[in-house]
């Protein structure tokens, strides 16, 4: 008899091996996982067993338990770790420790714009859009229960995209006819648009407007979504959850004490001495501009004005708030957060012009502060640029004592993929079982064993 999770669980569904195992073989839930998870490890291999040889096979692992450790603690890595505690059995013991040397947050993930939807610049529905959409939306939720009292996390007032071009406006009204229906693209005139964004210009009278769309503050929403994981690590005995400032330099020194090691460090991946030269990612430095509005000039944004793309988006953040970015200096090497004057002046010489071309009014707005992020940006595909997952045993040495795993590539739309692949990469490696992972996401493997011969 052949075990290995049924379709429904690569689908995205919660834990249906379980309880269906538990059922037909009367054995504890956490029984049938390390079963499962060994055999699912052998990969296309066939297993005759009798009941009385499962209960052999599995007496001795009640009292196991499974050590994880995850590098990163931005978008990828948080939600690596939510769906490993949520959908792990209750009964077994998961230990999780997250190492990153800036903390929560530190990295590009917190420096990153915010703004959530599930299109393309082009208003085209991202691969897997649906999927992607409703769990970011879902993982935010935790994670806005969370904060509570601990500020806005969430500013739910749409995202607005002025057609600039007659090329442009016939790309974007054919794109908007399949558009979702929990997230709608309504065109709208002139008057409309500037009804929300006083000021605004509309070069062919028709702009884009995405209602349901929606602008987060990154460091908050991880803040809060490590909060919700404590949380959810207390919920049972035999959980725990460490947070570790510190950076893991080498791979290899995590073998041993961990069953799994998933790596989740964005750009910092690809200097990983195992990882070196491995990895088809490119390195890419956004700077991000937060203006303010002087008190002395009366224009202002209205209190439900959304935020705005063009060649520069505008992420509104109050009345007289907003970031402005984001540039791109492609195969960079700068990691830190840290944003010289002349990195800033830069920055700000190439975003204004862009910003002014719909909202002339942004050069009366005074820079508050600049910030930045390396982002590590995945090769394009036929379904756009995708990120990678999947196992890199591969790349480190089939024969190791733990497992490996990748989670990375998310480029400029991390928040938009964070939560279902966080998710879908979550079952891979509770069951050590890559096939559960979507084959787009897995095929830089195949070419990296080919370029590798």
């Amino acid at each position: 008899m052949a075990l290995v999770p049924p379709p429904s669980l690569a689908a995205g569904n919660s834990y249906p091996v379980t309880a269906t195992y538990r059922k037909t073989k009367n054995l504890p839930a956490v029984h049938s996982f390390f079963l499962l998870r060994g055999m699912t490890a052998r990969k296309n291999t066939s297993i005759a067993v009798t009941h009385s040889s499962c209960i052999r096979a599995v007496s001795p692992l009640p009292h196991k338990s499974l050590r994880y450790a995850v590098l990163g603690a931005g978008f990828a890595g948080l939600s690596v770790v939510w769906h490993l505690l949520e959908h792990s059995p209750k009964e077994m013991n998961v230990s999780i420790d997250i190492f990153d040397e800036f903390g929560v947050g530190g990295g590009a993930s917190g420096s990153s714009g915010g703004l959530l939807h599930p299109y393309s610049p082009k208003v085209k529905l991202l691969w897997r859009g649906a999927e992607c959409w409703r769990e970011s939306l879902r993982l935010l939720g935790i994670a806005e229960e969370a904060a509570a009292a601990n500020g806005c996390l969430i500013k739910r007032r749409g995202i607005l995209r002025p057609a600039l071009s007659l090329k442009h406006l016939n790309i974007l009204k054919d794109n908007a006819q399949n558009s979702l229906p929990s997230c709608r693209i309504e065109q709208i005139d002139q008057d409309d648009t500037r009804k929300p964004v006083p000021g605004l210009l509309v070069p062919l009278n028709l702009s884009f407007f995405m209602p349901e769309a929606i602008s987060i503050n990154p460091q908050l929403y991880l803040q809060s979504l490590f909060q919700a994981c404590e949380t959810e690590a207390n919920r049972f005995h035999g959980r725990e959850l460490r947070l570790h400032r510190k950076s893991i330099n080498d791979l290899l020194e995590l073998e041993g004490e961990f069953d799994d090691v998933i790596v989740c460090l964005g750009a910092r991946a690809t200097i990983l001495p195992q990882l070196i030269g491995k990895l088809p990612l490119r390195t890419c430095r956004g700077v991000i501009a937060h203006l303010q509005l002087p008190q002395d000039i009366r224009e202002d944004f209205l209190e439900d004005s959304p935020s705005i793309l063009s060649d520069a988006w505008l992420a509104i953040k109050g009345k007289r708030d907003l970031h402005l970015g984001s540039t791109w200096e492609w195969n960079s090497n700068n990691y830190s957060n840290h944003v010289s004057m002349e990195e800033t002046s830069k920055a700000l010489e190439e975003l204004l012009p862009k910003a002014s071309g719909v909202y002339p009014g942004i050069n009366s707005w005074t820079l508050a502060k600049a910030y930045a992020g390396l982002r590590a940006m995945p090769p394009l595909t036929v379904n756009g640029s995708l990120p990678l997952l999947g196992s890199i045993d591969h790349i480190i040495g089939d024969n190791r004592k733990c497992k490996f795993w990748l989670f990375g590539g998310l480029g400029a739309r991390g928040l938009f993929y964070h939560a279902w692949l966080g998710k879908l990469l979550a079952q891979a490696v509770l069951f050590s079982n890559e096939d559960l992972l979507p084959s787009e996401l897995t095929t830089w493997k195949k070419k990296n064993k080919v370029e590798r011969q």
